[in-house]
């Protein structure tokens, strides 16, 4: 699904043009204008069973100490029937249905306030940026204000936890299960209603793409950038918000939990908290770079963005923290400290490799990467209306590397979440096989359309940098 994991620019070091053209051609932008029967009968297969997914993996904690295994081993002799799982399921709550509506409104509401934190933080772009330009060449304006959304967020739960004390720190894991039926709620009716508007009233009918197979494009999207009025963008508020904000607090939630039962937090849980809070920290301080990645500027709003942001990103991106509160885990310094180098060295390929992009592009070459010019091939592509246009591709620094560097950095990373829970289960692991099928998926999405787009150039550049993620493996 989608998040902030997937979120960065497409591989390569194209420039600007090669990531949303000013005349992209019909075919080129945005997802498919027709579909075909293994396209159909996947998006069918992800509407009914990811739903499914999220809840074998939230019951297998809360009635199967966190083993994904045993469930499935008990259901299938009989031991135990799915109505017996479903019976010791905690229910719905209308009281739990309030508290994510009032969480929802709020941030849409920080999400409408004007940026201030740029006029006083050094380095930091926010307050109204452009984005890319859209295939209608429409070029939409955000208020970037992400930062200040989690901050103002954050103080307040930290004024709730020393001084109000309005409900306890354990609100939301002791809420989890009725949590997740209201996300499926509020997820399902934002799909619904983003798949009416495009019909009934979309924010600009020429970035629009219908197929006519109503699976299809309720699931991938209708509308390139829904908005309700001038600045509520869903896109950047249901990919950015909710979901991306509640990260760290349900982390904290998490750590207030063990907390409670056990007296005190384990090293691994504050690890994984400070790892995972500053990659949260690091997309709201990139955020206006954010408008230029592939969440934006290329893929349209439909189920697999507003239920992924809603129910996929809060459950499965965080299971590291849940299983830890039913598995406390008190690691080694030797071994803490490793994977507290592997996150940071991780995370600098993934940034640094995206600076040398996004500097290359600035400056149209005209720079220095790793002390020397860049070098990169001239590359030709034609749009729709006979234009030729031109572009760059880069192969210095990490993108002579590989062609997809930055994503391997991100997946150090992920791998490093996961190794804070130890070796006892697979379960905590299921974010780095989930990360890895999803990145090598859009690797080869990306590559395709590249090689569609540049012909006879991509096959030279893809000669000069042979391996996507690994030099001398993949």
């Amino acid at each position: 699904m989608a998040s902030h994991k997937d979120s960065q620019f497409f591989g390569g070091g194209k420039s600007q043009n090669a990531l949303n053209g000013n005349e992209a051609s019909h075919g080129e932008w945005g997802r498919s204008w027709k579909i075909d029967w293994f396209s159909l009968i996947s998006v069918i297969f992800l509407l009914s069973s990811c739903p499914f997914i999220v809840y074998y993996f939230i019951m297998s904690c809360d009635q199967y100490h966190c083993s994904l295994s045993e469930p499935a081993i008990q259901l299938l002799t009989g031991k135990v029937h799915l109505l017996d799982i479903w019976d010791k399921t905690p229910s719905f709550s209308w009281k739990i249905l309030i508290f994510y509506l009032f969480w929802v409104m709020f941030q849409a509401f920080l999400f409408m306030i004007p940026d201030f934190c740029h006029k006083f933080i050094p380095g930091f772009q926010g307050g109204v940026q452009e984005g890319a330009i859209s295939p209608a060449g429409v070029v939409l304006k955000y208020e970037i204000n992400g930062l200040q959304a989690w901050l103002i967020t954050h103080a307040l739960w930290f004024a709730n936890v020393y001084y109000f004390q309005w409900f306890s720190p354990t609100i939301i894991f002791d809420n989890w299960i009725p949590l997740m039926w209201c996300t499926n709620i509020v997820g399902y009716f934002v799909s619904i209603f983003v798949w009416l508007k495009a019909y009934f009233f979309p924010s600009n009918a020429k970035d629009c793409k219908f197929t006519g197979n109503f699976f299809y494009d309720f699931m991938m999207g209708i509308e390139f950038n829904p908005r309700l009025g001038k600045w509520f963008d869903f896109k950047l508020f249901f990919n950015g918000r909710p979901g991306i904000v509640g990260w760290t607090l349900i982390n904290l939630s998490y750590a207030a939990k063990q907390q409670e039962l056990y007296g005190q937090v384990t090293n691994s849980m504050l690890l994984l908290n400070i790892l995972q809070g500053l990659y949260v920290l690091d997309f709201f301080w990139n955020e206006t770079w954010y408008l230029k990645t592939i969440d934006i500027a290329h893929d349209h709003f439909g189920w697999y963005l507003a239920w992924g942001d809603c129910v996929w990103l809060p459950y499965l991106y965080t299971l590291q923290g849940l299983y830890l509160v039913y598995h406390p885990v008190q690691l080694a310094t030797s071994y803490a400290v490793g994977i507290l180098l592997l996150s940071l060295v991780g995370y600098y390929i993934f940034r640094m490799a995206n600076h040398q992009k996004d500097l290359f592009r600035r400056t149209d070459g005209d720079c220095k990467i790793w002390g020397k010019k860049p070098k990169y091939f001239e590359c030709t592509y034609t749009s729709a209306n006979g234009t030729k246009h031109y572009s760059k591709l880069l192969i210095s620094g990490f993108w002579g590397v590989a062609r997809h560097f930055n994503y391997t950095g991100d997946l150090m990373g992920s791998l490093a979440y996961c190794l804070c829970c130890g070796f006892n289960h697979i379960l905590p692991y299921f974010y780095i096989i989930f990360m890895t099928i999803l990145l090598v998926h859009r690797c080869i999405r990306d590559e395709h359309r590249c090689s569609n787009k540049y012909g006879k150039d991509w096959k030279r550049y893809t000669d000069a940098v042979p391996y996507r993620l690994i030099p001398g493996i993949f």
